[in-house]
């Protein structure tokens, strides 16, 4: 006999994070939609809330004691978040390995200029090699490309971290620098953050509060553990 044929079903949705009924936790700290802290209150309690404004219940932290929620429109939030993943991945570029080349007589000017574009690089994903070369007698000065590569650390200290410290090959003294996610993620915010002050054009961000409280998880239960 033939197997009867089973109905197809429909794949469930993955979620990052659980939404209303999903959430199990008996008690949670709740954020409304505004980002204003309501304290810790039931399940049934912040489900309430959220049914009488039209909004959702999100889990943001479920690590926290007890998990934290946010109360916002999951569908827009969701909507924006795969918006910016998509943007994110089309940005995304092959690592390469970039170098710059500096004499221990380079004078500021070029220095300035060079950094800029070492400064591009790091920022669109690649890491850099900066070398300073030695001619003749200026080997006996080393000193001299020691200042110009922390000089040229200092100048990238917002966006890159050092991958490869110091060291001489030969007649030249070379170091690495690496983008740093962290570091580039934050200016990235505040670089977005900025335009949208000074263009007047309305946030749709959604993503980025909820991301702000997430950062803040830790800080509230330490608070939370004093109560």
């Amino acid at each position: 006999m033939r197997r009867p044929i089973q109905p197809f079903q429909r794949p469930e949705v993955q979620r990052k994070q659980k939404i209303n009924d999903e959430i199990s936790a008996p008690e949670l700290r709740v954020v409304d939609a505004k980002g204003q802290m309501l304290g810790v209150l039931s399940r049934r309690e912040a489900l309430r809330i959220a049914q009488e404004q039209n909004l959702d219940l999100v889990e943001i932290a479920p690590q926290a004691n007890p998990p934290v929620a946010k109360i916002i429109d999951y569908g827009k939030f969701s909507y924006e978040q795969q918006k910016r993943e998509k943007t994110a991945k089309k940005a995304q570029k092959h690592s390469e390995l970039k170098e710059i080349r500096f004499k221990a007589g380079t004078d500021t000017h070029d220095f300035e200029f060079k950094t800029r574009h070492a400064r591009q690089f790091i920022e669109d994903g690649h890491k850099v090699k900066a070398t300073v070369m030695f001619r003749g007698r200026e080997i006996m000065h080393q000193e001299i490309g020691h200042a110009m590569l922390q000089k040229f650390i200092d100048a990238l200290i917002d966006v890159a971290k050092v991958d490869q410290p110091m060291k001489m090959e030969g007649r030249f003294l070379s170091l690495m620098l690496a983008p740093d996610p962290l570091k580039l993620k934050k200016k990235s915010k505040e670089a977005a953050k900025a335009s949208r002050v000074d263009t007047g054009a309305p946030s749709d961000g959604l993503v980025d509060d909820v991301e702000d409280d997430v950062d803040g998880i830790e800080s509230t239960a330490d608070d939370a553990a004093e109560v």
